[in-house]
């Protein structure tokens, strides 16, 4: 086969042996096949068009017999081709570990949130003694009241609702004198402070011994639902508390095993749990 080419009446031949045109159709398959596979892999614009134009190039340098620039454009062609593919492997290693990173931290964060969900009552427990056991040694007086089963929802509307995380801080604060929410009870359902300032109606059963006015509304509380009211005395720090419409005083020392055995529903109290608290005043 001959390439002819009539330039003013010169005629130059380019002669193809079939050996070369098969090369040279080889060179365009192979070269369709790199473009393809760059293509579904490297998926860059950039990349692609660039081997497209390089092809194009190599296939005209092959056409005119061009074998330095052949060569070369061949080597740039195989080098992007390779170099793109490690380039778009390495991003999508980078891509899988970060997947497994987040896949790691999301079951950490679930294993954090499943250990918070179980450890929630002790961590509530301890905050409330920490704070009840302050409000006792600067007697300032106190009513913490626990829902339990009975929805305490319609008890706190005469109150001012907060809807606030149990705070060492905050309840220390809420029940400082002075302040405008320090008077009235707190009601706790779970972890959150649902309302504060919140005043129950005192129990009008007769008593025996001398009751303050908190004292009398946690009993009130009592009477009527199954919640557990924490009390602390202003007059004297004493520590009370409400449940089942019974009111039993216990000393800084047992208050907490007391307080977590009425929360756990468990019947038997501390041994230790004072029963001389009639004479209580506010």
């Amino acid at each position: 086969m001959v390439g002819l080419v009539d330039l003013e009446n010169v005629t130059i031949f380019y002669p193809f042996s079939t050996r070369s045109l098969i090369d040279l159709i080889a060179s365009i398959v192979v070269l369709v096949c790199v473009n393809i596979f760059v293509d579904f892999f490297v998926k860059r614009k950039f990349v692609v068009i660039s081997n497209a134009i390089a092809s194009l190039a190599f296939i005209a340098v092959s056409i005119f017999k061009l074998d330095i620039a052949r060569i070369v454009l061949l080597f740039t062609i195989m080098s992007l081709s390779v170099v793109s593919i490690f380039i778009n492997l390495a991003e999508t290693r980078y891509l899988l570990a970060n997947k497994a990173s987040q896949r790691a931290n999301d079951k950490g964060l679930n294993k954090k949130a499943e250990n918070d969900t179980l450890f929630s009552h002790e961590d509530l427990y301890k905050t409330i003694n920490d704070v009840t056991l302050y409000l006792s040694k600067h007697k300032i007086g106190a009513i913490m009241t626990f829902e339990r089963k009975d929805n305490l929802t319609d008890v706190s509307k005469n109150g001012t609702i907060l809807f606030a995380p149990v705070n060492y801080e905050l309840l220390i604060t809420i029940f400082y004198p002075g302040t405008r929410l320090h008077d009235g009870a707190v009601v706790i359902r779970g972890n959150t402070i649902l309302a504060a300032s919140v005043y129950y109606t005192p129990t009008t059963k007769p008593l025996i011994g001398k009751y303050g006015s908190r004292h009398r509304a946690a009993i009130g509380i009592s009477d009527i639902c199954d919640a557990v009211t924490v009390v602390v005395s202003e007059e004297t720090g004493r520590i009370s508390i409400a449940y089942n419409g019974e009111l039993e005083s216990y000393s800084s020392d047992n208050f907490y095993k007391a307080f977590v055995n009425i929360m756990s529903e468990t019947d038997v109290l501390s041994a230790d749990a004072s029963t001389g608290g009639h004479e209580i005043e506010e």
